[in-house]
Parts: structure tokens; sequence; C-alpha cells
């Protein structure tokens, strides 16, 4: 979990694949954070991505570095709506709380994966697979 997570911090933005409908949905995506064991990402209810993900919870994060390597993570989504991990989120990336608060109205979904895997890759052909617990 370590090199996924060293990945990630060092190569932001990833980006965050869905599905709508019949259609993949990919976007850039800045949190993260590890918690209780898991792997967390965050998005606002109010956004299409969210919506997504609760119709289809499969979804796939990509990053790559300068050094020319690439991670690809995928799984399943679970939501977790727990005030902790919201009060985690907001202590991991501060600035969430300007965005996700009673004055704008928006509300942050929480959501980590299970069933995941982490493939990091390289040109030369250098490959590891990490099962994410």
């Amino acid at each position: 979990m370590e090199e996924v997570l060293k990945f990630l911090s060092e190569n932001n933005p990833f980006y965050f694949a869905t599905v709508d409908g019949d259609r993949p949905k990919v976007r850039p995506f800045g949190f993260f954070m590890y918690y209780e064991n898991k792997l967390y990402f965050g998005a606002g209810k109010h956004k299409k991505s969210y919506q997504q993900i609760l119709a289809n919870p499969y979804v796939e994060i990509s990053a790559a570095s300068a050094k020319g390597e690439w991670i690809r993570i995928n799984g399943k989504i679970v939501v977790d709506d727990r005030e902790s991990v919201l009060e985690k989120a907001f202590e991991t990336l501060p600035r969430l709380k300007e965005i996700y608060n009673e004055k704008t109205g928006y509300k942050m979904g929480l959501f980590y994966l299970e069933e995941a895997t982490a493939e990091i890759a390289d040109t030369t052909g250098g490959f590891k697979k990490i099962t994410l617990r």
C-alpha cells in the first residue's frame, strides 16, 4: 500500500474513471487519503461522478509519472457516510471545508475501494501487481 500512496502523492492529479450508462467517463481527481487501512476518495454528492459510482460502483484510477511509470488501480466503491471519515478528510485537505459546508450547501461523498488491485508499470516492461487491503 505504501508504494501506491507514494505514487498517488507524487503524481497528482490522478484520473478517475466511472461508467455513465454504457460509456466511460474520466476526470482529474486530487483528493485521496488512507484511513482505517482503506484507500479513500471523495467527490461532491452533487456531481455526476458521484451519481455514476452509485449506479455502477466499479471504477479505475490512473496516474503517470514524469519518469515514464504509471499506476492503474481498480476496485469496487463502498460509500462511507460516517462523520469521523468526513472529519478526517477535512483534516487531510483543509481547503475542502471551503467547498463542502452549510454556506455552499454542497456535501462531500466519501468512499473507499474494496476488491481492489493496483498495477505499477513502466516503459521498459517493468510490472508489479499489488492487492490493496
